[in-house]
């Protein structure tokens, strides 16, 4: 009988550890369901009301939405959005890639040339956008340096000219971020059996061949990965835009984000912003749901 008195005592303790992870956890779960889950849904709500500088809940209908599509402005940074997007996803995959297979040749100095290509992720985007906006600068940048050395006809004037700043905006944005996805490939080709490539060799594949054949379809998880973090990264984009160019000229450099900034902050315009931010949440949703389905799908068939 006396062996059996300290049961009580252990059940309780068990009982704690069981709902330890949910006293750790809740808090957070809290936090997230309030300030993001919340706050998005507030904003759907917004969309849908007259809201101008302050928040009013006069329902209007699809009213915003409407108005929304009927701006030209929107529609331009919805195309730069599509073009900026696929350059940059593009950019970002082809140099990263390339960069991660020169690196795992296993050549000298690799830590420190990692190293080197993986700093421009270290820098905040204001800061990115900030330093390219000097070296495209027509009078102290590029242009600048190279007609100072014989080529006085050579001009650079992507940063000013209406009909390329977007693309100065590629540029800075595939600088930053080409260096992380160097490092997710990097990975994925370290964790590549070498048995693989050796069988390869002795079957007389050359290596762009095995490369190409062998080991890029083996880093479609790695594909898959910066896929979804760059288009996140490229959707939301404000800070580079607004560091780079500030949406200029005019607005030919405006993309989603940098829209419902202007309209829901500058013009006191709630409603109008919040319909753009909801857009935005939807883009987002076009994009990640699809890549997450096909890849769910192809595990369950594999």
């Amino acid at each position: 009988m006396d062996d059996a008195a300290p049961m009580p005592r252990r059940s309780a303790l068990d009982s704690l550890e069981a709902a330890l992870p949910k006293i750790v956890l809740g808090p957070s779960l809290l936090v997230s369901l309030i300030f993001v889950y919340g706050f998005i849904a507030w904003t759907a709500i917004l969309s849908f009301t007259k809201s101008r500088m302050l928040p009013n809940y006069e329902f209007v209908g699809l009213y915003q939405y409407v108005t929304l599509f009927e701006n030209e402005r929107w529609w331009v940074a919805l195309k730069n959005l599509c073009v900026f997007g696929g350059l940059f996803i593009f950019s970002c995959l082809a140099v990263g890639l390339i960069l991660a297979i020169l690196l795992d040749q296993k050549i000298r100095a690799e830590g420190w040339l990692r190293s080197i290509y993986l700093y421009p992720m270290a820098l905040s985007f204001i800061v990115t956008g900030t330093a390219w906006k000097w070296i495209l600068n027509p009078g102290l940048g590029v242009e600048r340096v190279v007609q100072q050395l014989g080529f006085p006809g050579f001009t650079f004037d992507w940063l000013v000219n209406p009909q390329m700043s977007i693309y100065a905006v590629v540029i800075a944005g595939a600088w930053q971020s080409s260096g992380f996805v160097m490092a997710l490939f990097l990975a994925g080709l370290r964790g590549i059996d070498d048995s693989i490539i050796k069988a390869a060799q002795v079957d007389g594949a050359s290596m762009p061949r095995i490369y190409w054949s062998i080991i890029i379809p083996t880093l479609r998880p790695v594909f898959f990965s910066a896929v979804m973090i760059l288009a996140h990264i490229a959707i939301k984009s404000f800070d580079l835009v607004m560091a780079l160019t500030g949406g200029g000229p005019g607005f030919s450099s405006d993309l989603p984000a940098t829209f419902m900034y202007a309209f829901g902050f500058t013009r006191n315009q709630v409603g109008l912003g919040a319909a753009s931010a909801m857009m935005m949440l939807a883009t987002v949703v076009a994009v990640i749901v699809p890549l997450m389905y096909s890849e769910v799908r192809r595990h369950r068939r594999g």
